[in-house]
């Protein structure tokens, strides 16, 4: 009987130590873990490697694995699972976005996972400046290289609204036109619908056409409404627009800049976009309007000018406006020896130039200047 009393108590003793190393080991399993817990969670928050401001890009497509390893690899972090085992804590695994992202120096991973799944992408954009034709205007977004893709097709002149469109880094060029010419749609709605009522034009095509001939005329957003005036004046008298801009855009089709004077031949040949010879508007814009021109065309001064001339030698001097022909025609006359007086001190600087330079090769000094 003892003996079986020892036996007993010998197996009670062999589980409980049994038990005892079991709940020891897990007990230095969790504090293993909780180690290594603690460990993962002071790295993830402390500064990262990053010695100055960089950007990242998320790639479409991209996973957190491959994020991370990226991120690694680029020296961003230090460790990659580290910063996956945070992505998870913290239920962001899917909250990546693709994008540019600006980086700081001595960001933590939870800086960059911060950065990445809630700040912002990098924004770039396009200008499209008022006037510029479909051409340019394509052009310039086909030299972005921040962009990528071709454009299906040339866009309709004067569907392009004037401004600056901005994207994130590998935006498609087609999706920034589409940008251009939904903005440009609602635009159009918007002004059409609060146009006056007595305006000879019957569309918001036909008030695009004669805002581009604005645009081309004048840079100045003083006297849009009253260079509007004058056209407007013209067409409801059923005079000719005779516009120099028109002409020049029957002749380059908007694709190249004319870069001299109009010739006699140009003014007095026969085409589509010569309003010297046609009678109302051209077939189609001349230019991309912006939003002050087509609002200057459909709500124009309120004057009875139908003439207009450059008021001096550079855009920013404006123009000044003459109700009857003979008040025009002193106002060309004015400008004529505008033109002539500037001439004639472009050729005398030009000659004091080339003096200046004879005297300094031969040694001499500089004549004096009247």
């Amino acid at each position: 009987m003892a003996r079986k009393e020892r036996k007993q108590k010998r197996h009670r003793n062999g589980f409980v130590s049994v038990v005892n190393g079991l709940l020891s080991l897990i007990v230095l399993g969790l504090l293993g873990v909780g180690a290594v817990i603690v460990y993962g969670a002071h790295q993830f928050y402390a500064p990262g490697p990053l010695a100055e401001e960089t950007t990242f890009t998320v790639e479409r497509g991209n996973g957190l694995s491959t994020i991370s390893s990226r991120l690694e690899g680029l020296g961003l972090i230090d460790n990659r699972y580290i910063f996956q085992f945070g992505s998870w804590a913290l239920k962001k695994q899917t909250a990546i976005r693709a994008g540019e992202y600006r980086i700081t120096a001595n960001a933590s991973m939870a800086d960059v996972l911060r950065e990445i799944t809630e700040g912002r992408a990098i924004q770039y954009g396009v200008t499209i400046p008022e006037g510029f034709t479909a051409w340019q205007a394509i052009t310039r977004v086909n030299e972005d290289t921040n962009l990528v893709g071709e454009i299906a097709q040339m866009p309709v002149e004067g569907t392009l609204l004037p401004n600056t469109y901005n994207y994130e880094r590998g935006a498609t060029r087609q999706s920034v036109v589409d940008q251009m010419q939904a903005a440009m749609t609602e635009q159009l709605a918007e002004i059409w619908a609060s146009r006056a009522p007595d305006l000879p034009i019957e569309t918001p095509e036909e008030m695009v056409i004669l805002a581009s001939i604005v645009e081309k005329e004048t840079g100045l957003a003083s006297e849009r409404d009253r260079v509007a005036a004058v056209f407007i004046n013209r067409l409801k008298r059923g005079m000719r627009l005779q516009s120099d801009p028109t002409i020049i855009y029957g002749i380059t089709k908007g694709e190249s800049v004319l870069g001299r004077g109009l010739r006699r031949s140009e003014i007095e040949e026969q085409t589509p976009y010569n309003t010297y010879q046609i009678d109302g508007l051209p077939p189609t814009p001349i230019a991309n309007p912006g939003v002050e021109s087509l609002r200057a065309v459909a709500n124009p001064a309120q004057t009875n000018d139908l003439y207009f001339v450059a008021a001096g030698p550079v855009p920013s001097d404006g123009h000044v406006f003459a109700e009857t022909y003979d008040e025009h025609r002193r106002n060309v006359a004015r400008w004529r020896e505008i033109e002539r007086a500037a001439a004639e001190a472009a050729e005398v600087e030009a000659e004091e130039a080339k003096d200046a330079i004879e005297a300094e090769e031969a040694g001499e000094p500089v004549p004096a200047q009247p």
